[in-house]
């Protein structure tokens, strides 16, 4: 006799979900079914907008009622009907049975609370715990989690906690009851490639330690080739294609499923001369903020984020600077524009300008331009896209009269690959891919030679980081441009980067060329990179410690 199929743990069909928009209904959502099976991992995954979050969360019906509704559908757990439930029903089930990790943690954690009293309310509200057997439990969870020193963590706010701490934090909270289902909504994204393949290992190991099915959702398609069961592909609202994730990526059936698995960042940097002219020489950088403490509030140590940094920028050349977070990676940047003080030498086209101020500094200033990580942050959102990029020229006047400057807009939109007609848009009109192009075009009208791009694509998907990557190699090799590009992401400098300079608190563990760096690297910590960002199966094996 055959055996009888397992009942699905989770049973979702024929989900829809509208929101209410000015003149009618927007269709985030569009008859969405699958099932998650007890242990089992389900990866969701799509572009921003595809209605992956949106479909996690209609699992526990936090979608705010005023505005979201379902058209359709039915979501089961264990045979009990969440769509539509009472408020009784989904208080048991919302962070007891079914647990959440949101995406960013800084947001997702209250600010004026602290850790203890967090973790605590989940174990207060459906254990009913005292607080002294209460501490108990969120001290072992910390441990569980792999906070280190828990006790001192306690009663430490969210700002006082890194990322990868508040991410632990919310983990914690997710898993104080022992959920049969745990939804982790991007859990990784904000985070450094260590701290990255740390968090999926706790991941796993909680997992396999409590029998928890879970809902990934992400768009990182290498988190999901090793982290997943079974891949559920969405996008414009709808799943296009379901398999076992090792089906999806030996033979995936939707041209969508397809076009996700060839966006990822490949190839390498056109070759440059290497007599190519001198654009910025740095010696002996140094960025040292000072500690003050006593009444008197007298330098007691310093915070050394820059510490001695060398490096040679030519025409054409990209030099990646890949790190942790405060590593000095920004600040490095921000010092070699001059918008930081700092000591050491720092020549712009063979001038010296680490000692220049002011109105002196201000002609190279249009030479020397920054593009921001967060495309949304960095552009006004009381601005046109015209003013936006207006706003440089009129500083160095440049562009000649109002008709020549829009004439000259205009063509760098068609540059970067914006449409003209679009000039007079505001910011909040545009995807993440879109407002990134333009914070380009800011940087690029004003014909600089020198150009610091701040994580420019950590914040977008990954078919957008692949658009962006090329559009920034295209515009290189057309203006001679010199790049100095910061990000954690090691398979989008490998992309584009002539050189590199691995920095960790503000120490250079290793520079060399890229294909050096990335193919046969030598300090410790840059293995521990790699083995994070190229060959996620360390995960598994827990190469990468905490």
């Amino acid at each position: 006799m055959s055996p009888q199929p397992q009942t699905p743990l989770l049973q979702v069909e024929d989900l829809s979900v509208d929101f209410k928009v000015e003149g009618g209904q927007s269709h985030a959502v569009k008859r969405v079914s699958f099932q998650l099976s007890a242990g089992e991992t389900l990866a969701i995954v799509g572009e921003s907008g595809s209605g992956k979050s949106v479909t996690a969360l209609s699992i526990l019906q936090l979608l705010p009622y005023s505005t979201a509704s379902h058209p359709s559908g039915s979501i089961i757990y264990r045979g009990q009907q969440l769509l539509g439930a009472d408020e009784a029903t989904l208080h048991e089930a919302r962070g007891n049975q079914i647990s959440m990790i949101f995406q960013e943690p800084m947001t997702a954690l209250n600010p004026l609370h602290v850790v203890e009293r967090q973790v605590g309310e989940v174990l207060s509200l459906h254990k009913d715990m005292k607080p002294a057997q209460a501490r108990a439990r969120i001290l072992e969870l910390l441990h569980l989690v792999g906070i280190q020193e828990p006790e001192k963590r306690l009663n430490a706010y969210p700002h006082q906690l890194s990322g990868g701490q508040r991410q632990r934090v919310m983990i914690a909270m997710a898993l104080a009851n022992e959920p049969e289902i745990l939804i982790a909504d991007e859990p990784t994204t904000a985070l450094d490639v260590t701290i990255q393949a740390q968090i999926l290992q706790l991941l796993k190991q909680l997992q396999a330690k409590l029998g928890m099915a879970m809902i990934l959702i992400t768009h990182d398609l290498g988190i999901v080739r090793h982290m997943a069961d079974r891949v559920a592909v969405m996008t414009a609202g709808e799943m296009v294609e379901q398999a076992s994730a090792v089906e999806v990526f030996a033979n995936p059936q939707h041209a969508y499923t397809k076009h996700l698995l060839s966006a990822e960042p490949k190839g390498h940097p056109a070759p440059a001369p290497a007599d190519a002219a001198m654009v910025m020489t740095v010696e002996d950088l140094r960025v040292w903020f000072p500690i003050k403490a006593g009444v008197f509030r007298r330098t007691i140590d310093h915070v050394r984020a820059v510490d001695g940094i060398s490096l040679n920028v030519r025409e054409g050349h990209t030099v990646g600077v890949v790190g942790e977070s405060g590593s000095g990676k920004t600040t490095l940047g921000l010092a070699l524009l001059r918008l930081i003080s700092s000591r050491g030498s720092i020549q712009f086209d063979g001038q010296s300008i680490d000692n220049l101020r002011g109105k002196v500094l201000r002609p190279l200033r249009r030479q020397m331009q920054i593009v921001f990580q967060d495309p949304f942050s960095s552009l006004s959102p009381r601005m046109s896209i015209a003013q936006i990029i207006e706003e440089g020229l009129m500083v160095h006047d440049k562009g000649g009269d109002y008709g020549e400057r829009r004439a000259l807009i205009r063509r760098t939109l068609e540059e970067v690959g914006l449409e003209p007609g679009a000039m007079d848009r505001f910011p909040h009109e545009f995807s993440g891919g879109q407002r990134q192009r333009v914070a380009i075009a800011r940087a690029l009208v004003l014909h600089p030679r020198f150009v610091v791009l701040d994580e420019p694509t950590s914040a977008l998907d990954v078919s957008v980081q692949a658009q962006i990557i090329d559009l920034l190699r295209d515009l290189q090799q057309r203006h001679r441009l010199a790049y100095l590009f910061i990000s954690h992401d090691l398979k989008v400098v490998r992309a584009l980067a002539d050189e590199v300079i691995v920095l960790r608190n503000g120490k250079v563990m290793e520079q060399g060329p890229a294909g050096q760096i990335f193919d046969a690297p030598q300090s410790a910590y840059t293995k521990a990179l790699m083995a994070a960002a190229f060959d996620l199966e360390a995960i598994e094996g827990g190469a990468v410690s905490n």
